[in-house]
């Protein structure tokens, strides 16, 4: 399974944020097995949101939209997401009564201060759509054709993809390894093990903990097994990190 993340936000671009949903969402689905080909952060222009999630619906199995719903202006998330189906914004029952509900709750916790709120314009999704709702947000999220929206906050965006979890899942599996062996002197076993065992190999160098932490990804747990044993004999690897001797 391949999933796109879509980060919406010019505070994203600006540098105003810094972009934990995806790395948050991007390490939850590799947990599941799932690649993640794309991460793409986009500003709050509603052209340029539909066109890059029509264009990734269409390439991946499935694309996950956060950030940009609600109801103030730059949230135009969710008519940029309808615009890339040809649908119209609705409102259903079960998203006004969400809202409604949350926001009864919201009024309850701070009875002095006033909230003007649009019930209308923080409920709609996408025509035909299916809502996504929890009790942590006030907007509902939605699914529509394997296109995920998900809040931008979050806790909102936890909330809410812990009620859509299941329905990701892939055979990849991944293996940490620890070698304090320059980049340099691996690069011909690396080469080789990903030509033996048919797997990826990723050296990542750690300046802090002096090693370079090896990730082997496969499909299949043999050819994970064999070229984890592989290399741990021949590019004096460690399935615990370890550290250079200097003295």
């Amino acid at each position: 399974m391949e999933v796109a993340l879509v980060t919406v936000g010019d505070e994203l671009l600006s540098g105003d944020t810094v972009n934990t949903n995806a790395n948050w969402l991007a390490d939850e689905l590799s947990d599941r097995g799932v690649a993640v080909p794309r991460i793409l952060s986009v500003p709050d222009d509603r052209t340029a949101i539909a066109d890059h999630v029509r264009e990734y619906a269409e390439t991946f199995d499935a694309v996950i939209v956060t950030g940009g719903i609600g109801s103030t202006p730059d949230d135009v998330t969710m008519e940029a997401v309808a615009d890339a189906f040809d649908r119209e914004m609705a409102v259903t029952d079960l998203t006004r009564e969400s809202v409604e509900r949350r926001l009864a709750a919201i009024r309850e916790r701070v009875p002095d201060r006033e909230f003007d709120i649009d019930v209308e314009a923080e409920a709609a999704i996408p025509e035909g759509s299916r809502p996504l709702m929890t009790e942590a947000g006030l907007a509902p999220g939605c699914e529509i054709e394997d296109v995920y929206v998900l809040p931008g906050i979050p806790d909102e965006l936890k909330a809410t993809f812990a009620t859509i979890a299941d329905e990701f899942a892939g055979d990849r599996r991944s293996r940490f390894l620890y070698t304090v062996e320059p980049e340099s002197n691996i690069v011909p076993a690396l080469e080789e093990a990903m030509e033996r065992f048919d797997v990826v190999v990723g050296c990542y160098p750690d300046r802090e903990a002096d090693h370079n932490r090896l990730k082997v990804t496969a499909t299949d747990d043999g050819a994970l097994d064999d070229a984890a044993a592989w290399l741990l004999a021949n590019v004096n690897a460690s399935q615990t990190p370890v550290r250079r001797n200097w003295d």
